[in-house]
């Protein structure tokens, strides 16, 4: 019987595996046991979770500080790429040899100027003129200027960019009086004096307006003119030709109207030094012509005797011969006693409404300048200028 039984599980003993290695690896992890660990595996996820951030974190961080560092370095490697560019750039180096006159002409940019130079061998590369240029951010203007052979380009630049030292152009301040013009253009053009007084003698005929009246006072429009082989007539001219043409632009009455407007500028630019008050002064002159008052302006006394406000000694504030002698000669003097410029011109067309009959400037420092519509309110500021100009001095 025993044999039996051996011989029956020794038989089937393959068909029965143990249960345990059967379903092991194929069920599900099991779940935690209990609260206490649900709590800890939330807590581990968690404390994953901000491993995680932490890292995104410092990983972004690091590629910040590399990108700014490797900027930083980039820079650094342009700055000296360009250190050594310059260097290499061929450039005398001493303050010049021999005497030389060079022109810049209107309108030529600084390559073509550095150009030029070189070709005089004045300084000894485009490259280290227009470098100089660029790196002083410098403006050139045309004219004729004193330089020397084998200059260092920056301190050609320099001289090039200064306007007061270029000759040949002759530069029409607002305010100016046509003997000062026509002494400038003189010496800008290398020509006599008296050949621009002669033009300016002649009437103008076929160079002013009817308007004008033959006298060219108030008709220099102010701006920078050529003066390099021109005769006298021809830079006059040009003169008379652009301020037509910017009384054009600006809407002036022609005629008569244009003369008058021009008288009232002139003397508005001459009166007080800042063009916040032309308007006003404008207005008191319009005000004291209709109220049938003398001007009372030194200024067109000043310019019919040659001379400035402050040299008038009181026989020449007397003298009614003068015809520019507007305390005493009632209405507008015969011509412009200046060049106004925009700002003296628009404020004479629409001066603003006001019944001031006065005016003082009380503060010389500051041009300060107070208007006033009675006798009694002009001793007041009159003596508010004397005592600021006392304490001034």
């Amino acid at each position: 019987m025993a044999e039996h039984l051996d011989d029956f599980f020794s038989d089937n003993a393959q068909w029965v595996e143990p249960a345990q290695e059967t379903f092991t690896s194929a069920l599900p992890p099991e779940p935690p046991k209990s609260r206490r660990d649900m709590r800890r595996h939330r807590a581990k996820r968690k404390h994953r979770r901000i491993i995680t951030w932490i890292a995104v974190i410092v990983v972004v961080a690091l590629i910040a500080v590399g990108s700014i560092f490797g900027i930083r370095m980039l820079k650094h490697w342009k700055a000296i790429n360009t250190a050594d560019e310059q260097i290499q750039v061929e450039d005398y180096s001493g303050p010049g040899d021999q005497d030389v006159s060079f022109t810049v002409e209107s309108g030529q940019g600084a390559s073509e100027i550095a150009q030029n130079l070189v070709k005089a061998d004045i300084v000894k590369s485009v490259d280290a003129f227009t470098n100089a240029v660029s790196a002083g951010d410098f403006t050139l203007y045309p004219g004729t200027y004193s330089l020397k052979t084998h200059m260092k380009a920056s301190d050609v630049a320099k001289i090039l960019s200064d306007q007061s030292q270029a000759g040949g152009f002759v530069e029409v301040r607002a305010g100016e009086r046509v003997s000062d013009v026509i002494t400038a253009a003189a010496q800008a053009s290398g020509k006599d004096v008296s050949e621009f007084q002669s033009v300016i003698d002649g009437g103008g005929d076929g160079i002013l307006p009817s308007e004008a009246g033959g006298k060219f006072e108030g008709w220099f429009e102010p701006g920078t003119y050529d003066a390099q082989n021109k005769s006298a007539e021809d830079i006059i001219k040009a003169m008379v030709e652009a301020r037509i043409a910017k009384l054009d632009k600006l809407g002036v009455p022609t005629g008569s109207d244009r003369e008058r407007i021009l008288i009232i500028a002139s003397i508005a630019e001459s009166e007080v030094g800042s063009e916040q008050y032309y308007g006003k002064v404008a207005r008191v002159i319009l005000n004291r012509i209709d109220a049938g008052m003398p001007l009372g302006m030194d200024t067109t006394v000043a310019y019919g005797l040659g001379i400035s406000a402050s040299q008038l000694t009181d026989d020449q504030l007397n003298d009614s011969s003068n015809p520019y002698n507007t305390r005493i000669n009632k209405g507008l003097p015969p011509t412009p006693i200046s060049n106004p410029g925009d700002g003296a011109i628009t404020a004479a067309m629409d001066p603003p409404e006001g019944k001031w009959l006065y005016f003082v400037t009380t503060n010389l420092k500051t041009g300060e300048t107070k208007f006033v519509e009675t006798e009694d309110e002009f001793w007041k500021i009159r003596d508010e200028y004397k005592n600021n100009n006392e304490n001034a001095n």
